[in-house]
């Protein structure tokens, strides 16, 4: 049997590997740390529930317009000018399956066979399976622990050639937590705009900042930014959402159409009755929002100074996310051979840096309780006395 080439180049998730199998040990009835985990460790707030099953006991559960319901679409497009300062009509907006379908219709909307997509890395480790998945080539971009991992406009110009179509930017960002500055934002997006350069800008921790961290929308800089921007977000990660699989993007009218259309003919819509749940999130009253961030900063400051006093660890501070990324190259192992030792010989599961596009790092997420944070830096903290 023949396989396409498309899907016989992909890599299978080694977060999703490594969440299994520390699964399976915990199974088994082993006391398993895990810092694998890329969804917030809270119940989805009951208002949200409630307005999904308030739905299904309406029979709200038949289709809807391929882009979402209007009064979604509406108040996405509110949230949108309220919070970002992006100015998108409900036309402009598409309600996806995930921010990762956002992610993914984006991309296949606008690049082909041969373009290049800039990457910096370390990156989300599906962006460069959406890319190859369109035909397209990830071109990567290495990003230093002494820059916050955050790609610079002087780079990105010096990562363009005559091919390149797109740079992905994601802020906050996985697995490094960086948030980029408005500085930041403003240069790369005039390099962007030079050579009009799409932009996908996925924003999916926008709610998740630390230490008075502002976050901004490349989009909303000037009117060249907004016109090559895609802006993907979603409610997995600021509700706890993230098996209700509801994204959205905003994106210039006729990309908006495009992928409208593209939709229409992969997925259809997002589950009706989970946009209501979602239409509840963003209308409701958001201090399940800082309630939730609020917890996690006092798990990332912890797990940050923990990890930083480990000799031959050092961890850059997350401003975002929830995620801190170790540089363990000290240490003398490589990424994966340093996960796979650290979870048979200390019961601890990381994912491994090179998953990620650094194998000098690994990734670890606060999302879980402080009681579990604690017990696992310090097996990491006995493990690495052993190295």
């Amino acid at each position: 049997m023949q396989l396409s080439s498309r899907v016989e180049t992909l890599t299978p998730s080694l977060t999703l590997a490594i969440d299994s199998k520390a699964k399976a040990m915990k199974a088994e009835g082993i006391d398993v740390c895990g810092f694998g985990a890329g969804e917030p460790d809270f119940d989805t707030p009951d208002h949200i529930k409630a307005a999904a099953q308030a739905a299904l006991d309406a029979g709200f559960t038949k289709y809807t317009p391929s882009s979402g319901v209007p009064e979604l679409r509406e108040a996405i497009a509110k949230k949108f000018a309220a919070d970002n300062k992006l100015e998108y009509k409900p036309s402009q907006i598409i309600v996806s399956n995930g921010a990762k379908q956002s992610c993914y219709n984006a991309i296949m909307a606008v690049c082909d066979p041969g373009d290049e997509v800039i990457i910096p890395a370390p990156y989300w480790l599906s962006y460069p399976e959406m890319v190859r998945l369109a035909g397209a080539e990830p071109v990567f971009v290495a990003t230093s622990e002494e820059n916050d991992w955050k790609i610079t406009a002087a780079q990105f110009e010096d990562a363009m050639t005559p091919k390149t179509k797109m740079i992905i930017l994601n802020s906050p960002g996985n697995p490094t937590g960086s948030v980029y500055t408005r500085e930041e934002l403003r240069a790369i997006s005039e390099v962007a705009a030079e050579e009009e350069i799409y932009i996908l800008s996925d924003e999916i921790y926008e709610k998740l900042v630390y230490d008075e961290t502002e976050h901004v929308s490349i989009g909303s800089l000037t009117p060249e930014a907004y016109d090559l921007t895609i802006t993907v977000n979603g409610f997995s990660k600021a509700y706890a959402m993230t098996g209700w699989r509801l994204g959205y993007l905003g994106a210039p009218e006729a990309i908006a159409r495009a992928i409208d259309s593209m939709q229409s003919h992969s997925t259809s819509n997002p589950c009706s009755f989970a946009q209501k749940g979602g239409l509840a999130a963003l209308k409701g009253d958001q201090q399940c929002v800082a309630d939730m961030r609020e917890e996690f900063n006092i798990r990332r400051a912890y797990m940050h100074g923990r990890l930083n006093a480990i000799n031959g660890i050092t961890a850059v501070k997350p401003l975002g996310a929830f995620y801190v990324l170790a540089n363990i190259n000290a240490l003398g192992l490589n990424s994966t051979n340093f996960a796979d030792r650290l979870l048979s010989k200390a019961n601890v599961a990381v994912v491994p840096g090179i998953a990620f596009g650094d194998d000098r790092t690994i990734r670890l997420s606060y999302a879980t309780s402080m009681d579990m944070i604690k017990k696992g830096i310090d097996r990491i903290e006995e493990f690495a006395k052993t190295l």
